[in-house]
């Protein structure tokens, strides 16, 4: 069920943003007096889902669900619909109008992608506020996985900052993009009541990029107070109970819940003494059997258990300003990640994700704050994306329009017939691998 969730926000979002990316393209058209043959959502190759039309457009809806399209007449593109072009241009063309009349037609579907992404990054402000854990209510400071560990922090650290940003609001994505987006080269914790500089090697930009699905990296440090109990699991069937606390393993001492999950990693498949705290009073001792992982079958309560979250509110007023920071925010940080790829810091390989790494971001449960913040992240992605100077891509069009613009000299359509094929096959090759690692992880991760 939570795959269909993913699945279904997913195709909502997209759905959204490309009717209205393409009516970015379709209202500027039809203003500048241009035919539009067709407008769809999802791509009709060979045939559609369904279809109507009305006055000089068919409506309707593909089956591949890879994007959509306006088809402008006289105009080249990835439909590769050439006999238009054969004949004398007609008024009512695409090829036939001001080159600022098609430079506004082209840039229309990426204007409206960047301010609905701005738009609904304020109303999600606007509507629930922003909830933030501060960093200095994380009373125990921090659990470190293996890669945090190796970078030099350590269980208990209490993070200041995070190259010159300060670590005011506790969060994972704060230090993963400090070192990956923004190359910090230094974290600065309290350790032991002392300051304390932990310099970051350069080499953890590629290694973060290849782990960050997989590392939590820090996450605050909590005593391991039992949430769930799984039944089936060896925890339930010796009595651990929810709300116990687990204060020790074969006798050693286990404050929080990484001192007793590095001891249960290293007594896999074996028999082991755990000792509870039950009503934060009674102290009892039970023995069991540890998985093959060396799992016990209990589920640990998280940070906000514990720690209380602050949330901001916005009025409207505020809200919008808010919208287009967080937006600007998201976008620099894209450009910042290019400029790593390109630097050879990153790997587009282990940044490139297709549909499943995107619907998995939805999450298996339909919270309507995530799923709008979702879809504001993706128009702003597909605005970026869009407007790169890629020939089959509005910033392709962009391009050759602004040479004409420049040089007084139209490319000609036969130029324009190949470099869109080139174009719609580098675009296509890049969905193709994108969801083809999803695949691969999938499999072999």
């Amino acid at each position: 069920m939570e795959y269909v969730i993913m699945i279904g926000q997913l195709i909502l979002s997209l759905s959204i943003l490309i009717v209205l990316h393409e009516m970015g393209h379709f209202f500027p058209a039809k203003m500048f007096g241009t035919r539009v043959e067709k407008f769809y959502l999802f791509f009709d190759a060979g045939f559609s889902l369904f279809k109507y039309k009305k006055g000089e457009t068919e409506y309707g809806i593909g089956w591949l669900p890879l994007g959509g399209y306006v088809k402008i007449a006289g105009m080249v593109d990835e439909s590769m619909d050439l006999e238009q072009l054969k004949q004398p241009p007609q008024p009512w063309e695409f090829r036939s109008k001001p080159t600022w009349q098609r430079l506004i037609i082209m840039l229309g579907g990426v204007t409206v992608n960047f301010i609905l992404g701005f738009l609904l990054y304020a109303m999600v402000l606007f509507i629930w506020g922003e909830e933030y854990m501060p960093a200095e209510n994380i009373a125990h400071g921090i659990q470190a996985d293996s890669i945090a560990l190796q970078m030099g922090l350590m269980h208990g650290d209490k993070i200041l900052s995070v190259g010159d940003e300060p670590f005011t609001e506790f969060s994972r994505g704060n230090i993963i993009r400090g070192i990956m987006i923004n190359s910090a080269d230094n974290i600065k914790v309290e350790r032991n009541g002392q300051k304390v500089t932990i310099p970051i090697d350069e080499k953890y930009i590629s290694i973060l990029s290849k782990n960050v699905k997989k590392s939590e990296l820090i996450s605050p440090r909590v005593p391991f107070i039992a949430a769930d109990v799984k039944a089936g699991f060896p925890a339930k069937k010796a009595g651990i109970q929810n709300e116990d606390q687990l204060i020790a393993f074969n006798d050693i001492p286990t404050p929080y819940f990484h001192d007793f999950q590095d001891l249960a990693k290293k007594h896999k498949n074996q028999e082991v003494k755990i000792t509870v705290l039950r009503n934060k009073k009674d102290t009892m001792d039970f023995n069991l059997t540890t998985t093959e992982d060396g799992l016990i079958g209990i589920v640990s309560y998280n940070a906000t258990y514990f720690f209380d979250t602050e949330r901001r509110q916005y009025t409207l007023m505020q809200a919008l300003p808010a919208g287009v920071t967080k937006g600007w925010g998201v976008l620099t940080d894209q450009v910042k990640a290019f400029g790593q790829i390109f630097k050879g810091k990153m790997s587009a390989g282990d940044s490139l994700g297709g549909f499943g790494s995107i619907g998995k971001m939805y999450g298996g449960e339909w919270i309507w704050e995530r799923f709008w913040m979702m879809t504001a992240l993706l128009s702003l992605i597909l605005a970026f994306m869009n407007l790169l100077p890629i020939p089959a891509l509005d910033g392709g069009h962009v391009m050759f329009l602004m040479y004409e613009m420049v040089t007084g000299r139209k490319p000609s359509d036969k130029f324009l017939e190949y470099a869109t094929i080139i174009g719609f096959v580098f675009v296509m090759g890049l969905v193709l691998y994108a969801n083809g690692l999803d695949i691969y992880r999938a499999i072999f991760e």
